[in-house]
């Protein structure tokens, strides 16, 4: 099995207490195929320009990555700046975006791309997520990312893109806008309404809610003492969650709740170093003696 995310690769430079780091790989699909690759094959689908390095073309070969759907325009890659503050480290300030190839990015599929069952949205705009998916022949499962930026200015194109998707992946902050609820179980409830059957929402450093007709259920997050960089941390999880559910093949009570849990992990490796330093060498058994932990943690 494999997923095919849509996303976007960047080059960040970020600032946290923790440092100063420049032109980092990053962007929505490079944390997300991190972590789903340890389940499943990855097909990258994004947009990069000539100045992007060739080394991280190699990164990505190594790691197994399929680059078919990884397209280079001519232009300037994406870059973002962004600093975290000692007294808030779930919320980045950002202090430079330039968006470069990704305005004018129109996503091409091949053909036997197109019949990849398994997709995921990353954060993106609405009209190009509905491009991508309206060039998919034999969707089965449909994982979506989105944010305020989208759900303020792109509302009307969203809810049709809520109808297609199976599971809805956002924080808590963008449940609350989209559905004008303050209270996390009323929003779970109204998003599931809008057609997702699955609503995953993440808490940042408390965890994460999900809702279904049938189950709901909350973790923790894993307790880390030190964090050195958020960026990425929920795409992360994302690439966790969606890569488990497509190696599983199946959905039930145990698969969702250990899909949480290795999204969980996956994210707490993420914010422990700058960038994909964390996240790029990791090993599968170094991943599961984390999540034996992790699991300790709140068995009563």
């Amino acid at each position: 099995m494999s997923i095919v995310v849509l996303g976007t690769v960047a080059l960040d430079t970020v600032k946290t207490p923790a440092g100063f780091k420049k032109d980092l790989l990053g962007g929505s699909a490079a944390h997300f195929a991190m972590s789903a690759c340890l389940f499943t094959k990855v097909i990258l689908g994004a947009v990069v320009g000539e100045d992007f390095p060739k080394k991280y073309l190699s990164f990505f070969r190594k790691k197994g990555l399929d680059l078919s759907c990884l397209q280079m325009e001519k232009g300037c890659t994406f870059r973002w700046q962004g600093e975290y503050k000692q007294d808030d480290l779930n919320t980045a300030c950002t202090l430079n975006t330039e968006l470069g190839v990704i305005t004018s990015y129109v996503p091409r599929l091949s053909r036997a791309r197109k019949k990849t069952k398994n997709v995921f949205l990353g954060n993106y705009d609405p009209d190009v997520q509905l491009q991508f998916l309206k060039q998919m022949d034999s969707l089965e499962f449909v994982g979506l990312d989105t944010m305020n930026l989208w759900i303020h200015n792109k509302r009307k194109s969203l809810k049709p893109l809520l109808k297609k998707t199976h599971i809805l992946i956002i924080n808590d902050t963008e449940a609350r806008d989209l559905t004008y609820e303050k209270n996390l179980l009323q929003a779970a409830r109204a998003l599931n309404s809008y057609g997702p059957k699955m609503i995953l929402i993440k808490k940042g450093e408390n965890g994460a809610l999900f809702y279904s007709k049938n189950i709901i259920f909350a973790l923790p997050a894993f307790p880390i003492e030190k964090v050195v960089d958020p960026t990425g941390a929920g795409d992360t999880f994302a690439g966790g969650v969606m890569g488990y559910l497509v190696r599983a093949k199946r959905i039930n009570d145990r698969v969702l709740k250990n899909a949480l849990a290795y999204g969980t992990v996956l994210s707490s490796f993420n914010v422990q170093g700058f960038g994909l330093k964390r996240t790029a060498p990791l090993k599968k058994r170094e991943v599961e003696k984390r999540i034996k932990e992790y699991k300790r943690f709140f068995r009563f």
